[in-house]
């Protein structure tokens, strides 16, 4: 399982994700390993982030792996899914993006559930604030890229995957579990979705301010992943969220940058190895 948290301010977009990575077997949860890799860099020169929750893999191909594929076709002018640098918007990135993973999808027989978010900066004309888009399929479904933030909404807080604590602490209340409470008490359907919506309404609590300065940002995402990792800690069965927290953001002149990121090899054994958090920016 996973916890993926987004964040938009006027300065920037932060993706933050956990690392565990669950093996499921027909009796349920096989093995958890915690080193999986959920949060990407989409173009090596633009200000585009990405993050996963859902499937670790199609068939024999990890999501980073083929999300690396998708890194490269992006950046290579000579196909169809190449990107124009100088004119691109990030819905057309999440369109890109669908196709590509939706070819791989098609070819599964299993019905697993498949989320993807990109959030960054176009180029051109109307692209001056940040967006946040997520593809995803389920139940043998590919779903059209939705827009969740778009670039004239000021400031915003998503979550996905395991979204229980954040939910209860943002929202005052876990949401599903007082629906079906209210649906064993006789309430119909709309009456249930009322109660629970007027509830949200008055629990709820504002985290995220536009304002917010990039660190600030960060922060907070690193607290929301890491809340969640302790209170799956403490609940009953396997421990599905956890490993390190990985971080990065993107701003629009900047581009991206990684703040946290675990590596499978010491850099000290590798001093021919770039470092990861350095990046070639248009504005540098």
């Amino acid at each position: 399982m996973t916890v993926c948290v987004g964040i938009k301010v006027h300065d920037c977009i932060v993706f933050a994700a956990d690392s565990a990575s669950s093996q499921i077997g027909p009796l349920g949860i096989e093995n958890v390993w915690n080193h999986g890799i959920k949060v990407f860099n989409l173009h090596k020169d633009l200000p585009i982030v990405a993050m996963t929750a859902g499937m670790g893999n199609f068939g024999n191909a990890s999501i980073s792996n083929l999300t690396k594929d998708l890194r490269i076709e992006l950046m290579d002018n000579s196909n169809n899914f190449s990107l124009d640098p100088t004119n691109y918007k990030i819905g057309e990135v999440a369109e890109i993006a669908n196709k590509f993973f939706g070819q791989k999808y098609e070819e599964l027989s299993h019905q697993h559930s498949f989320n993807f978010w990109i959030g960054g900066y176009g180029y051109g004309a109307d692209n001056d604030g940040g967006e946040i888009w997520e593809l995803g399929f389920q139940d043998g479904r590919i779903h059209e890229p939705v827009q969740l933030v778009s670039s004239d909404i000021e400031g915003q807080l998503l979550w996905g995957g395991q979204s229980e604590a954040i939910s209860r602490l943002v929202n005052g209340v876990n949401r599903s579990a007082l629906l079906q409470a209210l649906r064993r008490k006789g309430l119909t359907e709309d009456d249930a979705l009322d109660v629970v919506n007027d509830v949200m309404v008055n629990t709820a609590v504002s985290l995220v301010h536009a304002i917010m300065p990039i660190q600030d940002a960060i922060n907070l995402a690193d607290f929301l992943v890491d809340l969640t990792k302790k209170y799956s800690a403490f609940m009953l069965g396997s421990n599905v969220v956890g490993g390190e927290t990985d971080i990065a953001t993107v701003t629009k002149h900047e581009g991206f940058k990684w703040i946290r990121r675990k590596h499978y090899y010491p850099p000290e054994l590798n001093p021919k190895e770039t470092d990861h958090a350095e990046q070639k920016h248009r504005n540098s």
